[in-house]
């Protein structure tokens, strides 16, 4: 079979292709062109249409996944490009693994997680039923070392795991805000050199969250007896988590009751963790594919004006939800119990990159209320168009088997999967389709991007380079100089116009992040993984005030991070840039955020 169509694939992505994604040979040699891994994928995956709709079928949706793939208007998530086709065949990202308050439990999810994370997986899990550090095991009459010592042992196995061979292991650790050892828990990242494969949120309650605002004390239970052990400042605790995330970045916050009230199938089980970047809650043992829409492709030119080609997003939209679908019967499953519940509740999280350069082809500032009506009128077409799409699964291949335990059933919609939606972060994928981060704002208008094992990419957003040569103030010395800075804000030769337009994560406000977020999550089925960067300059104060107001905007989780608290970080801005520029905020009114 002939393929005519070529993926524009920019030097950085073939490079992150070839490191990670590309088949190759005994001897360790890439044998397979990016072109040749979206035919792989594509006909792996039309290959469960034979279970509905027979050869011709298959051959159909087979060049119509093809197609779509390789001209980067969407892109799976990382194990189904790896794994496709193959023989090791696990295609799924995100994982939650139950964690028991037993030797026997501990160590069978120490198990799970390593098959899935050498399967190319992340996982997720809650440390909240362990009992405290110093209870007494009524089997040995020893004490117990708590959930944090144990949390170090999955550390050190992700350590010496690469996920399929190709990535290092990635974890979210949570634990109630209401555990005895919480506040081990917070510190567990002080010392600079624990848990760098983790991920660590605190899981917080509304009772919590109350308690903190209005000063009172909150109660820690034993996760066994449920009883009081002792009382906190709600507040004081608070504040300690800021503190931790002001100097580490951890720990964000997973607001439980938020998921809960959102949990599609609360008759199956509580929901007690997320995957490595939250973006998925998941219930014990439940998985959960992705795919992400590149937006950048889904504007077109209407006369002298840019718009969102809603017509394509639509059909795109259709093509990707049939392609997740397929990939849960595609898959091999590490863990059977996975198996299982993936298939009982077929969740799949839809959703999109590119949205900042969308943006900029628009015409229209990140930290602009018109930026906040956009992403909240994208995200319900989106969602809308995911569940019909749903809906017309369900019609041709049934419901759900867990269907009759959902609320969809009390609404009567009948849905071929019980989660459409969801907002990944993308940081890979966005390379390969050479596109902005998720629903993030440009990093950097050029920066240093730390990837594959201590390999370098330099970044220079094309956008820009475009832009400043068709408004006539393009330079070489102005690279030279965006190289040095990664931000428009303090050079002085550069249009007002250009830097209201590209405004970089620094530049941006803490509540205009917010607002993107809020306008996404709320028609997103799952969460969405977002980040709040913050400059090297900001406070404590400035952290919980974040914190806070996630919550107040009914968020389901919330991730800062402020530049230069970690010692190394995955992105850097220019050779010269110092975060402190970075200082002023061109603001988005918190009352005129349409949430």
């Amino acid at each position: 079979m002939l393929d005519h169509a070529k993926a524009e694939i920019t030097d950085n992505a073939r490079r992150v292709l070839e490191a990670r994604y590309l088949c190759r040979d005994k001897q360790g040699q890439v044998i397979e062109a990016p072109e040749e891994m979206f035919r792989r994928v594509a006909h792996h995956l039309a290959q469960v249409e034979l279970n509905f709709g027979g050869r011709q079928a298959a051959g159909e949706w087979e060049e119509r996944f093809y197609d779509a793939l390789v001209r980067l208007d969407f892109l799976p998530n990382s194990p189904t490009l790896m794994n496709a086709g193959l023989p090791l065949g696990q295609l799924s990202a995100c994982f939650v693994l139950p964690v028991g308050d037993s030797m026997e439990e501990i160590f069978d999810a120490l198990k799970h997680m390593a098959l899935i994370q050498q399967s190319g997986g992340g996982t997720g899990f809650s440390f909240s039923r362990l009992r405290p550090k110093g209870d007494v095991v009524s089997s040995t009459s020893g004490r117990s070392s708590g959930p944090v010592s144990f949390m170090r042992i999955f550390d050190c196995a992700t350590e010496n795991v690469r996920q399929g061979g190709k990535r290092r292991g990635a974890n979210m650790g949570i634990l109630r805000v209401d555990h005895p050892d919480i506040r081990e828990f917070i510190e567990a990242k002080l010392d600079g050199q624990s848990f760098r494969n983790f991920n660590l949120s605190v899981g917080a309650t509304d009772e919590f969250m109350k308690a903190a605002h209005d000063r009172r004390t909150l109660a820690l239970h034993h996760p066994r007896s449920s009883q009081t052990t002792q009382t906190v400042p709600a507040d004081e605790l608070f504040a300690e988590m800021a503190q931790a995330a002001w100097r580490t970045g951890d720990p964000g916050l997973i607001f439980l009751d938020a998921i809960n009230r959102a949990n599609p199938t609360p008759e199956v089980g509580q929901i007690e963790a997320t995957n490595p970047c939250g973006e998925v809650p998941l219930l014990s043992f439940e998985a959960c594919n992705l795919a992400s829409i590149n937006l950048s492709h889904m504007v077109r030119d209407e006369g002298a004006n840019a718009v969102i080609d809603w017509d394509k997003l639509a059909d795109l939209v259709k093509v990707t939800m049939r392609f997740l679908d397929n990939v849960i019967d595609a898959s091999r499953w590490p863990v059977p119990e996975t198996a299982e519940i993936a298939r009982a509740n077929r969740k799949v999280g839809l959703g999109v990159m590119g949205f900042a350069e969308m943006l900029i082809l628009l015409g229209i500032p990140y930290d602009s209320n018109r930026a906040v009506a956009v992403a909240e009128e994208l995200m319900r077409f989106l969602a809308e168009k995911a569940r019909a799409a749903s809906q017309e699964l369900a019609h041709e291949r049934g419901v759900f088997p867990n269907w009759p335990k959902s609320i969809h059933a009390r609404h009567h919609l009948r849905l071929r999967n019980t989660t459409c939606t969801s907002i990944a972060p993308t940081g890979t994928l966005s390379i390969i389709a050479g596109t902005s981060a998720g629903i993030e704002p440009l990093f950097a208008l050029a920066y240093r991007r730390h990837v594959l094992d201590g390999q370098t990419l330099v970044d220079v957003n094309p956008l820009f380079v475009r832009h400043a040569r068709q408004q006539g103030f393009y330079s070489e010395r102005l690279m030279q100089q965006l190289q040095e800075k990664g931000s428009l804000t303090s050079l002085i030769d550069v249009p007002a116009a250009a830097k209201t337009l590209f405004p970089t994560a620094l530049d941006i406000a803490p509540e205009a992040h917010l607002c993107i977020q809020a306008a996404f999550q709320k028609y997103v089925d799952n969460a969405v993984s977002k980040t709040i960067n913050l400059p090297e300059t900001a406070t404590p104060n400035d952290i919980a005030a974040i914190y806070r107001r996630a919550w107040e905007m009914g968020l389901k989780g919330i991730t800062v991070f402020r530049y230069g608290s970690k010692g190394q970080q995955v992105l850097e801005l220019g050779s010269e840039e110092t975060p402190e520029e970075h200082e002023h905020f061109v603001r988005c009114d918190p009352q005129s955020c349409r949430l």
